[in-house]
């Protein structure tokens, strides 16, 4: 119980890191520079309002100056809707509402306020958007961890020995034989290993090897086999993480709703929403009567303003209390239909935070799913665990891990996931409770190796389609192209505390088009575009290779490929028939900064399918003993060069 009183220090450290900086980016910053920054819309003008789902208020804003220009709102996030009545650049905390983006657009924006009434100060000045701090999350997951650690009985306190390693795991014969002809012996052993487990089970799931379709299949039998219908829920860190699975679950026929914000989720995903089973619900009609009605009597208490005499006043409360009547009514309508929607369901997905949403409060689950366990706190993991009566994780601890603000509560722990501390606890016990994946679709087996070797353990292989595939004839699957001599040096960027350099972006391209000309020549003209990825891990240098992209218009070069440019994060979960990874460090210290996170190398090498170019000067790299390595396996694969050979 002490390693969790200590996680939620851990989780108190990284609220305060996170608010900290909210505090320095947004509520110490002018309103102006804020504007600048592209944190703040202001001034803005209000285009209508109206009731939505929950009874919320919806408005629709839309800039009168600065249009067009660059911003960091998006759909979902957390905001302040203020009017500054003495148009200075701070505004009082007492005209604000917070809300949440519901669309955005180049210069409007639609905003789900949190109240049941438009204020009067709507009209006292000029109106503006903030971003907001979000706490909710941290709430959520503070919330949680108290309840696994105040716990004295339940289904929880059984749970929670299993998963803290005090207990084995414990798993049942299987009363049939399962082996699904089309997955591989690794992916049916998982699924085996889902059914037979009484507490927790693990799928572990490196690149490539059809993580996703065995989590899929494993929910479906698990339906299937049930002797007593009971719902599932399944959830991740990432809003496209559920989107995905709510995707793919509902393919299979399954019935799935989508919970949270449909502000935050693809569109082709809004079918499976909860609103959307709402909105096509039996009894919306008469759920739609009532705000409808409750919105005409809020609009006509709208008309009567604060200048207005005693008369006036009374008129307009009693007709904001018809209002909040109706909206009674439609409350009430609409949590039965909600409890009737989620009665039929057989699948709910939510992210983990949103597993604590009110609609499923007192609900139990036969088994919470997990996916991508390895990219979530631990804090965040607990809150689906704590409405089910059994686990399954799913995801790869040697990918990139969660996202942790605070470097103090980073070194403390907070990034390790409880997907990789229960894999490690289970080894040691009696009953290990993962099956990894071990055949993998994606990667010629020179790109795999190394990765498989550093990670793996060498248990992974290549399926016998994807073992040998390239771009082309004659055109090797690696390449490490070693720029020690040529005086690449590295730049710091002071703007964004970033690093570039310049020269192996010029390098880079230029090798990317001897590479297209030896493509165009091999292969034939009506053959499929070849998308090509370029990530690099420091921003600066991403930005780099946009601008230089832009300047060589590759496309006059090659119309058959499509490239885009990127950090390595965001191809985390992508795959590019070519990869090429800028690694920038060159100094004469041999530092190589957050290159020595080896797992975030471990997703920029495994998303290329025929062909990876990775580009780095081994003077600086090779006092990392896993660069060194890398050096090493690509002299033995005769995929290492001399950056000289491309030099001008």
């Amino acid at each position: 119980m002490q390693e969790l009183q200590y996680l939620l220090q851990l989780l108190k450290i990284e609220q305060e890191e996170d608010f900290k900086n909210y505090q320095q980016y947004i509520l110490q910053t002018p309103l102006n520079e804020r504007r600048k920054q592209g944190f703040c819309w202001y001034p803005i003008k209000m285009n209508y309002s109206e009731i939505g789902t929950g009874g919320a208020i919806y408005i629709s804003v839309e800039r009168t100056s600065s249009m067009g220009e660059s911003h960091t709102f998006s759909v979902g996030s957390m905001v302040s809707f203020f009017c500054n009545t003495e148009e200075k650049n701070t505004k009082s905390q007492n005209n604000s509402i917070s809300g949440v983006i519901a669309g955005i657009w180049q210069n409007t924006m639609k905003i789900a306020l949190h109240t049941d009434e438009l204020p009067d100060w709507i009209d006292d000045g000029k109106l503006g958007v903030d971003i907001l701090f979000d706490n909710l999350s941290y709430k959520e997951m503070e919330k949680a961890l108290n309840q696994v650690i105040k716990a004295e009985k339940g289904r929880i306190v059984q749970l929670r020995e299993v998963i803290l390693g005090e207990k084995n795991a414990t798993f049942n014969a299987l009363k049939f034989d399962i082996s699904l002809p089309q997955l591989n012996e690794s992916q049916n052993q998982a699924i085996r290993n889902v059914l037979s487990a009484q507490d927790v089970a693990i799928i572990h799931g490196p690149p490539g090897t059809g993580k996703t379709t065995t989590l899929v299949q494993a929910i479906r039998l698990v339906l299937k086999n049930q002797e007593k219908r009971q719902a599932l829920l399944v959830s991740a860190p990432s809003n496209t993480a559920v989107d995905l699975l709510t995707e793919k679950l509902a393919q299979q026929g399954i019935n799935v709703v989508r919970i949270g914000n449909p502000a935050r989720m693809a569109e082709e995903i809004q079918k499976y929403t909860l609103d959307n089973h709402i909105n096509t619900h039996a009894l919306f009609k008469e759920l739609k009567k009532y705000r409808k009605d409750a919105e005409n009597f809020r609009q006509m208490a709208g008309k009567y303003k604060r200048s207005f005499g005693a008369d006036e006043r009374e008129q307009k409360r009693l007709l904001y209390a018809e209002a909040k009547k109706l909206l009674k009514e439609a409350s009430d309508t609409e949590k039965y239909i909600t409890k009737d929607v989620l009665d039929k369901a057989e699948v709910i997905t939510t992210t983990l935070v949103g597993a604590a949403n009110h609609a499923l409060t007192d609900r139990r689950f036969a088994i919470a799913f997990i996916d991508e366990a390895a990219q979530a706190l631990e804090p965040a993991t607990w809150i689906p665990i704590l409405r089910a009566e059994k686990v399954v994780l799913a995801g790869d601890h040697w990918q990139l891990p969660p996202t942790v603000k605070s470097m103090e509560a980073d070194r403390k722990g907070l990034s390790k996931t409880l997907f990789e501390k229960c894999i490690l606890r289970h080894k040691k016990l009696e009953n290990p409770v993962d099956v990894m994946l071990r055949t993998q679709y994606r990667m010629n087996e020179a790109i795999m190796q190394f990765s498989n070797q550093q990670f793996y353990e060498n248990q992974l292989l290549a399926d016998p389609k994807v073992k040998n595939w390239t771009v082309a004839e004659q055109i090797a699957p690696f390449e490490f192209v070693d720029t020690a001599g040529c005086s690449y040096e590295e730049s710091p960027n002071r703007d964004s505390g970033s690093t570039a350099n310049p020269e192996e972006v010029k390098l880079l391209f230029r090798h990317l088009e001897s590479l297209l000309v030896e493509i165009e020549q091999a292969i034939q003209a009506d053959s499929k575009p070849i998308s090509i990825g370029i990530i690099s891990p420091y921003k600066a240098q991403v930005h780099l290779l946009k601008q230089e992209l832009t300047n060589l218009n590759i496309k006059k070069l090659s119309p058959l490929v499509s490239i885009e440019v990127n950090t390595i994060d965001s191809f985390q979960g992508q795959e590019r028939d070519i990869i090429y990874i800028s690694l920038v460090r060159s100094n004469s210290n041999g530092e190589i900064g957050f290159l020595k996170d080896t797992r975030r190398m471990n997703v920029a090498m495994t998303r290329a399918r025929k062909k990876l170019v990775i580009i780095g000067d081994s003077a600086t790299l090779a006092n990392s003993s896993f660069y060194s390595e890398l050096i090493s396996y690509a002299e033995q694969t005769n995929a290492y060069h001399s950056a000289w050979a491309w030099v001008g």
